[in-house]
């Protein structure tokens, strides 16, 4: 099993910037997808960024070129960069770990933190 907490959110105006950390225990966390999800209330779930075990990336449209998924694996933990956020991004964000190594589907997610809540004030 894979144990994951994340950090880092809190409340920014439009145009500020937050930097999310998944911390991850158990399992090597380098055999890992890794991806983050957001939940705003009234809404589904959805997957916000990918990153693969090989390294490769994959965005939601709508925060391509604003939000930088990576993670290191030395220090078994995983990163977010949000920048230029707009209020349409206040959610719950959860980072989750897919055992396939991928994660490009929300169906291959097995592990779960707990959620940080992003607040972005207009």
């Amino acid at each position: 099993q894979v144990q994951l907490v994340e950090s880092g959110g809190g409340l920014v105006q439009a145009g500020g910037s937050l930097r999310l950390s998944c911390a991850a225990s158990g399992r090597t966390f380098s055999r890992y997808g890794m991806g983050w999800f957001r939940q705003a209330p009234g809404k589904q779930r959805e997957l916000v960024a990918v990153i693969t075990t090989g390294g490769t990336t994959n965005y939601l449209d709508s925060v391509k070129g604003r939000f930088t998924i990576s993670r290191d694996n030395a220090k078994n933990t995983g990163y977010l960069q949000m920048n230029s956020l707009k209020p349409e991004d206040t959610a719950i964000y959860y980072c989750a770990a897919a055992p396939s190594g991928l994660g490009f589907s929300q169906y291959e997610y097995d592990y779960w933190g707990q959620g940080t809540q992003v607040t972005v004030s207009s």
